[in-house]
């Protein structure tokens, strides 16, 4: 195994998904309650937006994407660490879906101590 600091979104990803696949369906339930959020409060999310980034029109595209992806492969992306890193780290894709996993981990939620403590090791 490389060492972590070299390892890439995708690859990151893929870890964490075979080490703790248990995590899976609960973070994927949240990443598709942020693309909601995100998509129906799209006037408060202009209103406030400060990253200079990129446009907040990019981050609804990203959220679409993501909604897309999810709708495109229920059962792989939890099934597949190879479906599940490709379609969600891959890119630009991983800006969204990288936030996230931090969001879902900082905000505790239903991520176990394990996945916290992983996401906090791969992804900050």
């Amino acid at each position: 195994m490389q060492p972590l600091k070299i390892l890439n979104n995708v690859q990151k990803a893929r870890l964490l998904h075979s080490l703790l696949i248990e995590e899976i369906p609960a973070f994927l339930g949240y990443l598709n309650e942020l693309t909601e959020t995100v998509l129906n409060d799209r006037e408060r999310i202009t209103a406030e937006w400060q990253d200079p980034m990129f446009e907040v029109g990019f981050w609804f595209e990203l959220a679409t994407e993501v909604q897309r992806v999810i709708a495109k492969y229920p059962k792989d992306l939890h099934k597949s660490s190879g479906v599940f890193a490709d379609q969600l780290f891959d890119g630009f894709l991983a800006l969204f879906s990288v936030h996230a996993l931090v969001q879902y981990t900082a905000n505790g939620g239903n991520a176990g101590p394990k996945f916290i403590q992983a996401v906090d090791l791969l992804f900050t």
